[in-house]
């Protein structure tokens, strides 16, 4: 069994690593390809590719992963009007109960 979880964790290190190494070795190409051409940058070096990558993924992507928090406030909107009155109430009793601290009335129902 831990041998088990030993495989799976040096499975996910080693395609995270590729992974990294690869979208390094794009950023650069495609940096050295299209940019010094385009607009007369300097071409950069893997390294700063990388640190591009990630500074893109903080400027529009964020850590959070894919789907946030369920799609945003929209797709919670969706659901609070596909919920019966029953599903309502039961929601609205679930955040009183502490989960998600202080809870008003007033912020219950969204705006129409």
């Amino acid at each position: 069994m831990k041998g088990n979880r030993a495989w799976r964790i040096l499975k996910v290190a080693v395609i995270g690593t590729v992974a990294i190494a690869v979208g390094g070795e794009v950023v650069t190409q495609l940096w050295n390809w299209l940019m010094p051409e385009l607009f007369g940058l300097h071409a950069i070096r893997f390294w700063q590719a990388l640190g591009l990558l990630i500074l893109s993924r903080v400027f529009f992507g964020g850590f959070r992963g894919r789907g946030g928090f369920g799609g945003g406030p929209r797709m919670m909107r969706k659901r609070w009007e596909a919920m019966t009155p029953e599903e309502r109430d039961q929601f609205r009793q679930g955040m009183r109960g502490g989960r998600c601290g202080k809870f008003e009335e007033s912020t219950a129902e969204p705006a129409s």
